[in-house]
């Protein structure tokens, strides 16, 4: 665990909490994207590969210290947590991987901290129900890309973090402000 960092700027900030990754599940989803067809599309950076658990949108900076100790406790009360690459999926304008959700951990975590984030009043839940994926294209027009699943083996999260997500030209910047990080044997890393 750390300390919530400066989100910086002005009094609100774009804020998601995600699972984080193992380097090993990193380093084998960017060989899996660099061997993707050339196209009209985006490949998100290996630095802003993560599972969102939720979307908050622009949120008061003063709420960051109590979303950070929502986040600690509901990945806190997790149960290991392991993943496995079912598929690719695209949708009106991000191409991702899908996982299947051994046990359902991952789900239980999301679950938990939806309702955490709903009692803080920071988060408003999506009518359907959570989808542990990945985000690995992007783009205007679907690709209609049909890759293989990624060879990943089972995954177990590194961590869950609170990210502020900073939109830029070349597209969005996420910088982790703060990091739970989990005390099990990591797999696929």
């Amino acid at each position: 665990m750390n300390r919530p960092a400066s989100v910086g700027g002005d009094d609100r900030a774009r804020l998601f909490c995600a699972l984080t990754l193992p380097d090993g599940a990193l380093d084998a989803l960017v060989e899996w994207q660099a061997a993707l067809p050339r196209g009209d599309f985006r490949l998100v950076p290996r630095e802003n590969l993560h599972l969102t658990l939720a979307f908050l949108g622009g949120r008061p900076r003063s709420e960051l210290s109590a979303i950070c100790a929502e986040l600690d406790a509901a990945a806190g009360a997790a149960g290991p947590i392991v993943l496995h690459a079912r598929g690719y999926r695209e949708t009106r304008s991000v191409g991702m991987v899908v996982f299947d959700d051994e046990g359902g951990a991952a789900t239980a975590l999301a679950a938990d901290l939806h309702g955490r984030l709903q009692r803080l009043g920071v988060y408003e839940p999506e009518l359907r129900p959570w989808l542990p994926h990945l985000t690995v294209v992007r783009f205007r027009e679907r690709p209609r890309l049909a890759p293989p699943v990624p060879a990943l083996g089972a995954v177990s999260p590194s961590g869950a973090a609170v990210y502020h997500s900073l939109l830029r030209r070349t597209g969005a910047q996420y910088v982790v402000v703060h990091e739970f990080g989990f005390q099990r044997t990591s797999l696929g890393g």
